[in-house]
């Protein structure tokens, strides 16, 4: 494939559906005229995250939203022939999941529902169950909503399904147990930059990481949005600043390029990864 432009958001969206849809159909329509191929928002981009990670408020929770309902569609408009990732709170069946959805103009190309859940977040979402890539207008790729990437399993699944991009899409907050006075200083800040750059090294893809920025109850959210090629190294970034980190690049060569002499996908040893199981010592 040619090169393409990848761009990821880092900006703060409230509770607001409306203004919210509002809100990414202009940083669409800013990112066409940039002539961005792939863009990814943040998790919990149409209408909010929950406030409080410990005991969030049931009562005020994010609106639930239909994947074929109107604002998914107002998104799908806005796209044309770009590929966009977003996240919102999805219902589905009575339940209601925190989930990203991947479209461009010709519709729905992928979705994926949060698996790992932080505590507190399952009394406001259901856990979704599965990884998968999926194809779309730049090539294989794959989501992660933002805990997810702290899993290695769950980057490395899609990237066995073929992603060569992998979308993590983010609300994360800086440490609400130790807070720092400055956010590049918070432990949580090394910890979303760290897991960026490792799952894309050690799966050898790009991966484009999206987050809120600003407040949402007690949770204060990092930004830090960025790409990052298959060798773990940013190539773009917003910093703790709100923005649009953009990168162009030629996705197939780069992972061509990381894999010529180490390929670690086609490297990996899976019968040695298996714990013996332990012995029962009879009294």
């Amino acid at each position: 494939m040619a090169p393409i432009t990848v761009g990821a958001v880092a900006a703060h969206f409230g509770r607001d559906v409306d203004r919210a849809v509002a809100k990414a159909i202009g940083i669409i329509e800013a990112a066409a005229r940039d002539g961005v191929d792939l863009l990814v928002f943040p998790d919990a981009s149409l209408g909010g995250y929950i406030g409080d990670l410990n005991a969030p408020d049931t009562a005020e929770l994010p609106s639930a939203l239909d994947a074929d309902g109107p604002e998914i569609a107002a998104v799908i408009a806005a796209a044309g022939a770009m590929t966009v990732c977003v996240g919102y709170a999805e219902a589905s069946d009575g339940l209601t999941y925190n989930s990203a959805i991947c479209v461009s103009g010709d519709g729905v190309h992928g979705s994926h529902r949060k698996v790992h859940q932080p505590a507190g977040e399952a009394l406001a979402y259901a856990a979704g169950d599965s990884f998968r890539a999926f194809d779309s207008p730049v090539g294989r790729m794959g989501m992660l909503i933002d805990y997810d990437k702290t899993f290695p399993e769950a980057a490395r699944t899609i990237a066995l399904d073929g992603a060569h991009i992998i979308a993590a899409l983010s609300a994360w907050p800086a440490s609400v147990t130790d807070r720092a006075s400055r956010l590049p200083a918070d432990r949580q800040s090394r910890l979303f930059d760290l897991y960026d750059a490792a799952r894309a090294a050690e799966n050898q893809v790009v991966l484009v990481s999206s987050n809120q920025t600003g407040v949402m109850g007690s949770l204060r959210f990092l930004g830090q949005a960025k790409v990052v090629g298959p060798g773990g190294e940013i190539l773009a970034t917003t910093r703790s600043k709100g923005g649009l980190a953009t990168v162009t690049l030629d996705v197939e060569a780069e992972i061509t390029r990381a894999r010529r002499v180490l390929d670690h996908l086609g490297e990996r040893r899976s019968e040695t990864y298996v714990l013996d199981p332990v012995p029962v010592v009879e009294q």
